[in-house]
This record gives C-alpha cells, sequence and structure tokens, in this order.
C-alpha cells in the first residue's frame, strides 16, 4: 500500500493488484494458481490498511440485485476507491497552511508601474493577480494561469517587489524538474533548484529557508502532495511564504499529487491570470480557453478557422508531418506533437530520413541511440537523464533538454549546442551517456511539450487522449495549433454515450470525448467529495431506481400485455422484444398521470392492425406514449403527476416489501439531491437559478420550490452545467421527456414569481405534455 500511495493519491482494488505482482514477481511458486492466492493476501491486506473514501451503499437493494457476498450489483465489483492516512493528513494540512496569514506583505508600487524587460507594462488581470499575492499575507499561497497567459512576467513583477522590500536574494525559486527549475532561473535570475534535490541537500546539510524570504514553486501541477507538504511545512517555521504558481489544467504530477487544485478550488478568491498573451489570434486564444474547462464550443471555432483534419492514423501522422516540414522550411520554429510513444519514435525517423536526403544531417558518421534510432552533426537531440556533471555554459544537462548535434566522436561520444542558440552552450555528452539517454527530438510527446513556446504546433490526436494533453499540445504555437484526429480507432479511454456522438465516428464527436474525459488525478479529499456526490447523484439514483421499477412491476405488465386482446403470438412477441422495457417504462409513466394503464393498451391495441409493424412492442409504446400526450397536454386533470423530483414516474401497484423498500429509500434519496442541488446553486448564485425567477413569499414559495428542485434534478440526471436551465437540445428519447417535465416546471417557476401569492399561482403546475409519437389512433 505505502508503494501505491507515493505514486497515487488514490488507488482502487486494481491498483493494489498491480503492484502486488511487481514485487512478487522475483518469487516463484509450484503454479499460477498459488501466486494468484499470495497477490489475493496481499491485497486483501493492502484494502485493509487503506483508507476508504467510497461512500457504503446509500440504500438497500433486494437479495436478486445482490451478489453472493452480499454486495449491490448497483456498484461494479472492485470500485471502491481508497487512500492513505498519510495522503490525507498531509492534504489537510496544506489547507490549514493555506489559511494563514502571518507571512510578510509587500506593495508592488515602482514593480507595478515600470517597464517589464521586454518592454510594456503589466496587464490589468496581471496587476490585479499580483497585488493578491503581495498583499495577502497567506503563508501558501497560490497563482493560477492558462498557458501563455504570461505568469513568467508576472513573477518577474512579483520577484522585483519582493526583493525591493526584503533585499537581494529573498525570493527563491523550486520547480518539480530539473528542466523547469532551469526554466524558472533563467526567466527571473533567482538561484532555483529542483524539490527532490533541495529536499536531499535539505536532509545533507541542513539549508532550509529564512524570514521573510519568497518561495516560488513552478509548475506546481507536477508537485507531489508530500514534497509540497514537507517544503512548506519548513517555510511555515521559517517564517518564509510560498507561492504555488501553475495550471491545474495542464499536467498533473507523476506522483500523488493534485494538491494545486485542491489548494486553488478550496479558496473562491484563488488570483488568477484570465488574458492569454501568447497566441496572436484572439479567437484562438477565446477557443484554448473553452478547451481548458472542457467546453464543447471551442471546437466549433477550430473548426471553423480551418485547424481540424481527420482520417485514418497512417494519413494524419502523414498530414501533421509534411506541415511541420513545410513550416521547418519556411524557417519557423516548430514543433510535432503525439501522445504515442511508438507515433513519436516514427516521426522521429521519417524526419531524420529525409533531412540525410537533404544533406541537413550527415549520416556518414553515426552513433547508436538506446532506442535503435542514431543520430549523427545536423540532428536534433533530447536529452533524457539529469547529470549535473556535464555543463554547457552556466547550466547542466537536463532531462527533458532539446540540443542540436554538432560533432561525433569515434568513441561514441557526441557534443550538441542547445536547441535554438548559434553559439556557446555546447557541451560533450559522453559516449554511455548517448547510448543510455539520448533521443532524437524532432517530434515529442504531451509530457514534453509542456513549456515549449513554438510559432506552430501540429498535433496528432488519438481518441484517448485526455483533456489536459490536448490542451497542452494546442497551445504551444504562437501564431496557429492544428489538430490531426485520427478516427480509425476504437476509443478504449472514454466509455458511454457523449454529446456529438454519431453513428459514424467523427473528428468532432472525439473530439467531444476527449473534452470530457480528465486525465488529472483528485487529491484524497477531492476524490472523497467526488465519490459522494456520483453515487449520491440524481443521474445513479434515477438509473437504479428505474431498473429496480422494471423488475418490480414487470409480472404485472406480461399480465397487463397478456390481457389487451393480443394474440398469442404477438404477446410472445411483445414480452420478448428488445422494446418491452421501454412499453413498460410509458405504461408507468401514463399511470403516475392517472390514465387508466389497465383499460388504455386494449384501446391501443385495437385503434389500427400491426399488420406492417416490425416490432409491435415499439408501435404499442408509440401509441401510449401519444395517449398519454393528449391527454396531459389537453388538461384533462389538474392533479400533479405522481413523480418523484418532478420527473421520474413513481412505481405503483402491488410488489413484495423489499422491493418497495428500496424503491422508497431511492425516491427519498433523489428528491433529496435535487433539494440539495438547488440550494446550493441558489446560495452561489449560479446562473442558471436566474430563470426560475426570485422566490415567491408565503405559501406559493413552497410550489416554487418543488419546481426548481424539478430543474435541479434534471440538470443533476444529465449532467448539466452550463448557464443555460436546461442546457443543450436533448439526444435520446428518454431525455426529451424528461426536457419536456423540466421545461414545464421552469415555467411554473416563472410564472410563480411574477403572480406571487394570487390563487392562479397556488395552482399545481399542470405536467408538461410529453412529446407526440405522431401516430393517430
Amino acid at each position: 500500500m505505502m508503494a501505491v500511495s507515493e505514486k497515487r493519491a488514490t488507488w482502487r482494488h486494481w491498483n493494489l493488484t498491480a503492484e502486488a505482482a511487481r514485487q512478487t514477481m522475483s518469487y516463484r511458486f509450484a503454479s499460477a494458481s498459488d501466486r494468484e492466492a499470495v497477490v489475493g493476501l496481499i491485497v486483501d491486506a493492502a484494502e485493509r490498511t487503506s483508507l476508504r473514501l467510497t461512500p457504503p451503499e446509500l440504500a438497500s437493494s433486494p437479495v436478486e440485485f445482490q451478489r453472493d457476498d452480499g454486495t449491490s450489483v448497483f456498484r461494479p465489483k472492485h470500485s471502491v476507491v481508497f487512500t492513505s492516512t498519510e495522503l490525507l493528513d498531509a492534504e489537510s494540512r496544506l489547507l490549514e497552511r493555506a489559511v494563514l496569514l502571518t507571512a510578510s506583505r509587500v506593495a508592488l508600487r515602482a514593480a507595478a508601474s515600470s517597464r517589464l524587460p521586454g518592454g510594456g507594462r503589466l496587464a490589468d488581470d496581471q496587476l490585479a493577480a499580483l497585488s493578491c499575492v503581495a498583499g495577502s499575507g497567506r503563508v501558501i499561497d497560490v497563482l493560477v494561469g492558462p498557458a501563455g497567459a504570461g505568469k513568467t512576467t508576472a513573477m518577474n513583477a512579483l520577484r522585483r517587489a519582493w526583493e525591493a522590500a526584503h533585499g537581494a536574494g529573498s525570493v527563491v525559486g523550486l520547480a518539480p524538474s530539473a528542466a523547469a527549475a532551469t526554466v524558472l532561473a533563467t526567466d527571473l535570475g533567482i538561484a532555483t533548484e529542483n524539490l527532490a534535490k533541495w529536499w536531499q541537500t535539505h536532509i545533507d546539510q541542513g539549508s532550509s529557508f529564512r524570514a521573510g524570504q519568497l518561495v516560488i514553486i513552478d509548475e506546481a501541477s507536477l508537485a507531489g502532495t508530500l514534497p509540497l507538504d514537507r517544503v512548506t511545512a519548513l517555510a511555515v517555521d521559517a517564517g518564509a511564504k510560498v507561492l504555488l504558481v501553475g495550471d491545474y489544467a495542464q499536467l498533473q504530477s507523476v506522483d500523488a499529487g493534485g494538491a494545486f487544485s485542491l489548494l486553488v478550488h478550496d479558496r473562491a478568491d484563488a488570483p488568477e491570470l484570465v488574458d492569454v498573451h501568447r497566441l496572436v489570434h484572439e479567437w484562438e486564444k477565446t477557443a484554448s480557453l473553452g478547451l481548458r474547462k472542457g467546453h464543447p464550443e471551442s471546437i466549433d471555432l477550430y473548426a471553423t478557422h480551418d485547424r481540424l483534419r481527420d482520417g485514418s492514423t497512417e494519413a494524419m501522422a502523414d498530414a501533421a508531418y509534411v506541415a511541420w516540414r513545410a513550416d521547418i522550411r519556411s524557417g519557423k520554429s516548430t514543433v510535432l506533437i503525439s501522445d504515442s510513444n511508438e507515433a513519436v519514435a516514427a516521426l522521429n525517423v521519417r524526419a531524420r530520413t529525409e533531412l540525410i536526403l537533404e544533406g541537413r544531417v550527415d549520416a556518414l558518421h553515426e552513433v547508436a541511440l538506446h532506442d535503435g534510432t542514431r543520430a549523427a552533426v545536423g540532428d536534433t537531440v533530447i536529452t533524457r537523464r539529469n547529470d549535473r556533471r556535464l555543463y554547457a555554459s552556466r547550466s547542466w544537462v537536463r532531462n527533458g533538454d532539446r540540443w542540436s548535434v554538432i560533432g561525433v566522436h569515434r568513441n561514441g561520444a557526441v557534443e550538441v549546442r542547445r536547441w535554438g542558440r548559434r553559439w556557446g552552450s555546447t557541451v560533450l555528452l559522453p559516449a554511455s551517456y548517448v547510448a543510455e539517454h539520448v533521443e532524437l527530438g524532432y517530434a515529442v510527446t504531451s509530457h514534453r511539450a509542456q513549456g515549449i513556446t513554438t510559432d506552430t504546433a501540429h498535433v496528432v490526436v488519438a481518441p484517448s487522449m485526455p483533456r489536459e494533453n490536448l490542451y497542452v499540445a494546442m497551445t504551444r504555437g504562437r501564431e496557429a495549433n492544428t489538430a490531426y484526429i485520427a478516427v480509425d480507432r476504437p476509443d478504449v479511454a472514454h466509455v458511454g454515450p457523449r454529446p456529438g456522438d454519431a453513428a459514424d465516428v467523427t473528428a468532432r464527436s472525439i473530439l467531444f470525448g476527449i473534452l470530457q474525459h480528465v486525465g488529472a488525478e483528485l487529491s484524497a479529499h477531492e476524490t472523497l467529495a467526488a465519490e459522494q456526490d456520483a453515487w449520491g447523484s440524481v443521474a445513479q439514483l434515477a438509473a437504479e431506481y428505474e431498473t429496480l421499477a422494471a423488475a418490480a412491476q414487470h409480472d404485472r405488465w406480461v399480465a397487463a400485455v397478456r390481457a389487451s386482446g393480443l394474440s398469442h403470438k404477438q404477446t410472445l412477441n411483445v414480452i420478448n422484444s428488445d422494446a418491452f422495457g421501454p412499453l413498460t417504462a410509458e405504461l408507468r409513466r401514463a399511470e403516475a398521470h392517472f390514465v387508466d394503464e389497465v383499460a388504455l393498451l386494449p384501446r391501443v391495441v385495437v385503434a389500427r392492425g400491426f399488420e406492417d409493424a416490425q416490432d409491435i412492442a415499439a408501435v404499442l409504446r408509440a401509441r401510449v406514449a401519444a395517449v398519454v400526450s393528449r391527454y396531459t397536454g389537453a388538461g384533462r386533470t389538474r392533479r400533479s403527476p405522481r413523480h418523484v423530483a418532478g420527473l421520474i414516474p413513481r412505481a405503483l401497484g402491488p410488489m413484495d416489501t423489499a422491493m418497495h423498500q428500496a424503491l422508497v429509500e431511492r425516491a427519498d434519496l433523489i428528491e433529496s439531491r435535487a433539494a440539495d442541488v438547488l440550494d446550493h446553486a441558489l446560495l452561489v448564485g449560479e446562473p442558471w437559478t436566474r430563470a426560475l425567477g426570485a422566490a415567491p413569499r408565503g405559501l406559493a414559495a413552497a410550489a416554487w420550490r418543488q419546481n426548481g428542485c424539478a430543474v435541479a434534478a434534471y440538470r443533476d440526471r444529465y449532467g448539466i452545467t452550463g448557464a443555460k436551465p436546461l442546457g443543450a437540445a436533448p439526444e435520446s428519447t428518454a431525455q426529451r421527456l424528461d426536457a419536456a417535465l423540466a421545461r414545464a416546471a421552469l415555467e411554473a417557476a416563472q410564472r410563480l414569481a411574477k403572480k406571487g401569492h394570487t390563487f392562479d399561482a397556488l395552482l399545481p403546475a399542470v405536467a408538461a405534455g410529453l412529446p407526440s409519437a405522431g401516430i393517430r389512433l
């Protein structure tokens, strides 16, 4: 468990199984079953020592919905999420330090009004964010900035203001990686080290911070929770201030992480840069921020400006490469990005081959690299290991540095110069280092691309790409960022239907899936909240309710179909049809609207024949829906429909005690959840609540709240988070029916808000007219 907790903030059964298998790999067993048994025992012990974050089952399940071990089939097997007490405590300490106000405060003054080193002045958003940081007094502070928002410029101004108040050397820098530390040191001109090395030096030499210092930790989203806990503890003891700078929407830590996101979202006033300065085009600035937040509308912006290509994987890799090569030949700085290590290797080989044919790379004298490729004078390479013994000018060789090869020695050593430099900054890489830790650097992965700025970027997009990787890749180029989407590979990472999905896979549907696939690891605290939210959501509880209702009423609806006047063969066809479930759901909906469902089925059976019907059950469902639509739409009843939270038809009629109890418990949970969603939205002032109108006083308040809960339940059931109360147009038939109910509730709430205490406002809201199936009986 400890080994897993060093790599992940949270874990499941399968993470523990993988680690147990890895640790026992060197042991020999008499049989495979013995090995599996030992691994199982280790995993069971690890689970017992882990801290469970997933809530227990919130409602009872009948025996037929339980596994042999008593767990509910509504919970996938081994779906429990765990963490460790150590990680949870570390996060708690970070949250406690973040509210301490004992750190130094400084005024920006001259730094705010003076010209920056590159000319110009601080933008308004930069000035506002820095003023908040400099004057907050927080021991742990944060500065959030999207890609290209000018975080470096802002930090430079803060450094000058801090040093003006506390003297030279009062600002120190840390970063999760050596490469990021180098960039920070170069950009700010301060002493900078990577977190791991700084901590080791602290242990070996006892060095630490001093009172009044500002400790800037750049790329903080890449920092692990435990290192941040250790470093900030020293800062608190010394009287220093720690500023975490980064973007929770970009790539995350390879260790147990999520702390930066936790600290940002724990505050309502986290300083954030909002203007993107890197990108040239205004529309692309807007589009990049949309990608960052997962807004599907951003896809349309890229499509409108011809930045999306789609085709087979091979065709897209070829198209991206051709465009990259054209930019290279025109003298632009450019980068070729893919999330696949195999694709990156193939693109690197292709780029090198063409450069050899063009005479730009001297292939007469080559050295072999560890991945089977070769390098020669003229090649671009990347070093993949930190080595403080190898110095190029004032900095040493770091993991992720890009170089140009300027010399190849017979013993396998290579002389390189920092990429983009015309002179100086050279170092001789020993043959042993070259053979193990050097790769070609024409194409890079999204992780390697973070921190790179070029004129253009060409991104090969696969369906399995998470949102953070796409966002990072599509914000590297100042002038243009183009996506080449492979549509011929199965999407194994994003399961379930998504907005924009079509029968045929398209670039649009793939990008929709990517935007919904957040790959960043949540902190233990955030995971706890997310687990509670997911298992207690209307979406989850409604799915369970519908499943139980179908089982509870199955025999009843079978009897109704048998008595409907259908022939024996037709009856069997209906009961065995895939549409029988939707038919029974429609009958339950009719019953909830006080339609006599016993008399209804015979009526719709005799209305017309079934000679041309491919599926009698589907035809019956449509006919029942049409009757219910006319019945409710004509206003024949003033009684409120028997719905759970205004959306889900209640399961009525005789059923066994256990099934009835399970349904009642879930109905109560759904209505409580809808009320909680509405209350929270009203408390924080979510924009969609304005559409409900102001809550009336007196007796009308209860009716207004009931309708507001129905809208809240609809939003929670279908994952709507935008400003529109009902979100985008519904995709499925079931959602269209719910949308009609939610729309009627919204309109009823608006009427109540306008009419106040009048008699009309107190009447129950008439149920929404269901969409007509277009069938005349």
